[in-house]
């Protein structure tokens, strides 16, 4: 996936400026964890002792905790919105039949749950301090009215005691996974502090989707059936006397005594904790050149050498990637990462990830969400786009580079890597679902709260698809190599910071040195569209003019190639009014600057000193990078 590029002047000297780190005030909070699991009655009990920072400048009267398990119960608000949205057709199949917009992992299977099935968390005492703490619970949310409030810049102790039951595998999280045969999936299983920002309180239920939490440490022991193997977030610190794989080289495992094994675990400076367990779990272990581990845990098939090759391949292309990613996308601060067996399809947590397969592609993007949710700490809820949609690029990159590299076609060697080209579009895949979203009339701004789209379909392509199309599209407008260390510096400034969309544009400006304030507002705060055409063209004086038309609502930088007869090729590129700034050549096709077209004006004309009669093409952005949604005026063919 890629070439180099000519860089201007201007470019060095942005790229020289040494930018100041931001500084926005953090929660912190530090978990210590004992849990006895049950495998026979899928139950379990707890202590937590939560140590608790408040660092904002507020008063706080209240704390809130999410109880992600009781959404799998009849009637919560997790069931009754995808029973809801059930009743959405958003299209017909090639048969004819309905097309509803169920979320098909969850459906009804909610509703029809048995007492011993459904998902429970029930928080038996809360104390602060050592002095009880009144509380109510409402569904998925812990309301806790504080005796004493807890002030600015100080420190206080939860101790809290809960029980929990796994509820039947329905979404992310759960036991028995019909798909997989993993026994326990267990995602946001544990009573778990909701955030508190410079916007206060994110008490969100859980409906349907995206997290947001405050980072900390956690101390986690888990006492269970010996016969289980465990692996998720964290380092696993007792594995002399666990073994499974995780003794040190030449130690022999001496298990001790009794039923069950008590696995522990610790993870530093991580804002979510995940683990799973399963009596068949196989345990592949890799290191990297620099020291890094990488665990693949996966349910072993007797004689099914292809599942075992499957596997192993996620583990070999995670140690081959990873140089790669921590080049263009930041250093992994951790000294471990898990791809482990379980979950829905994939899904992400801090140090580790759950795959329902051995996808290299659902392994890539799974891990990628490290660089941007489990390192940046963005409210997904808020903007699932620059989780999804920045991981979904970042994916794509992975993977062309991945394939690359195991072609033999020599295309990046390992020492000349490059996120992307500025002559082809690997993320067409993504714009073509954009445009669909567009063209059903469904879609929303990307301001809308993941949990209030009004269809699944709308929040799944505008999270995924228009937000890969927005780094994509940064490219374009700010040339491909700006917009790759536009994410090193956002990567450097924010991770471990909560940004939101506003901290991001602040840090592609200071890197480009353009405005990039419209460019918001238009892809993520309207649905407007970008189309742009080839109105008319004609001959002045020996010189060719061509005048291009804006159709849609959506200003853009252009870029015009014309090609010759003789085969010679020339750019015109018009920036954009509100940019006050211009994209440094990508490549050695000689370039026109012309001056910038004002959004006001629905047209703009370009002249070449080429005759009429020597032109052969005339295209608007051949890279096919801007998201126009009508191509077919974007190309003129002259046969003379």
């Amino acid at each position: 996936m890629r070439k180099f590029f000519l860089l201007n002047i201007g470019f060095v000297l942005i790229s020289s400026l040494v930018f100041a780190q931001p500084d926005r005030w953090q929660q912190r909070v530090s978990y210590k964890m004992n849990i006895d699991m049950d495998v026979n009655t899928n139950r379990f009990t707890g202590t937590q002792k939560l140590e608790y920072t408040n660092n904002s400048p507020d008063t706080l009267y209240k704390v809130f905790y999410h109880l992600y398990f009781n959404a799998f119960q009849p009637n919560s608000m997790m069931d009754m919105r995808s029973r809801e949205l059930g009743k959405i057709v958003v299209r017909q199949d090639a048969k004819g039949n309905d097309v509803r917009d169920w979320d098909s992992r969850v459906r009804d299977r909610i509703a029809n749950l048995k007492p011993d099935e459904i998902g429970y968390q029930k928080v038996l005492s809360l104390k602060m301090n050592g002095v009880a703490q009144p509380y109510k619970v409402e569904e998925t949310i812990l309301e806790v009215t504080l005796s004493k409030p807890i002030l600015p810049k100080s420190k206080v102790v939860f101790d809290m005691e809960f029980e929990a039951q796994v509820p039947l595998q329905i979404r992310r999280s759960g036991r028995d996974n019909p798909l997989t045969g993993v026994r326990y999936s267990m995602s946001q299983w544990y009573p778990k502090m909701s955030e508190y920002d410079y916007e206060g309180w994110h008490p969100t239920p859980y409906v349907a989707r995206e997290f947001y939490g405050v980072w900390g440490d956690y101390d986690v022991t888990i006492s269970i059936d010996k016969k289980y193997l465990l692996g998720g977030t964290g380092y696993v610190i007792n594995g002399n006397q666990i073994g499974y794989g995780y003794e040190d080289a030449g130690v022999k495992v001496v298990q001790p005594a009794g039923s069950k094994l008590t696995w522990h675990f610790v993870a530093p400076n991580v804002h979510d904790f995940m683990w799973a367990a399963d009596p068949e779990y196989k345990h592949l272990v890799r290191k990297t050149a620099d020291g890094i581990t990488i665990n693949v845990l996966y349910n072993y098939k007797e004689n099914d050498a292809a599942n075992d090759a499957a596997w192993n391949k996620v583990a070999d292309a995670a140690v081959l990637v990873l140089p790669y990613i921590q080049q263009h996308f930041g250093k992994y601060p951790y000294k471990q990462y898990s791809f482990v067996h379980g979950g829905d399809g994939g899904m992400e947590y801090p140090m580790s990830t759950l795959i329902s397969s051995p996808s290299l592609g659902t392994a890539f993007h799974e891990w990628m969400h490290t660089w941007y949710q489990m390192m940046m700490g963005t409210n997904e809820s808020m903007y699932p786009w620059m989780d999804e949609g920045f991981t979904s690029w970042a994916e794509t990159c992975v993977s062309q580079y991945y394939g690359e590299q195991t072609s033999g076609s020599g295309a990046a060697s390992k020492n000349e890597l490059a996120v992307n080209t500025a002559t082809q579009n690997i993320h067409k895949d993504a714009y073509a679902g954009y445009f669909a979203l567009v063209k059903s009339g469904r879609e929303e701004p990307l301001t809308t709260h993941a949990d209030h789209y009004e269809s699944n379909f709308a929040y799944s392509v505008a999270s995924y698809s228009k937000g890969e199309v927005f780094m994509e599209q940064l490219g374009y407008i700010v040339g491909a190599q700006i917009r790759d260390k536009i994410l090193l510096q956002y990567y450097n400034d924010w991770h471990f910071k909560h940004p939101n969309v506003n901290d991001f544009i602040r840090v592609a400006e200071k890197v480009s040195g353009m405005k990039l304030d419209w460019y918001k507002e238009y892809w993520v705060n309207t649905t407007k569209t970008i189309d742009y055409g080839i109105d008319s063209l004609w001959e002045e004086n020996g010189k060719t003019k061509i005048r291009l038309a804006r159709i849609g609502k959506v200003p853009m930088p252009i870029d015009l190639q014309l090609t010759f007869k003789d085969g010679s090729k020339e750019i015109q590129y018009v920036p954009m009014y509100l940019m006050f700034g211009e994209k440094p050549a990508e490549d050695n096709t000689p370039r026109v600057v012309n001056e910038a077209w004002k959004w006001t004006h629905p047209t703009f004309v370009i002249e070449t000193k080429h005759r009429i009669t020597d032109l052969k093409e005339v295209v608007i952005d051949p890279s096919e990078r801007m998201a126009d949604v009508n191509r077919r005026n974007n190309a003129l063919q002259l046969n003379w």
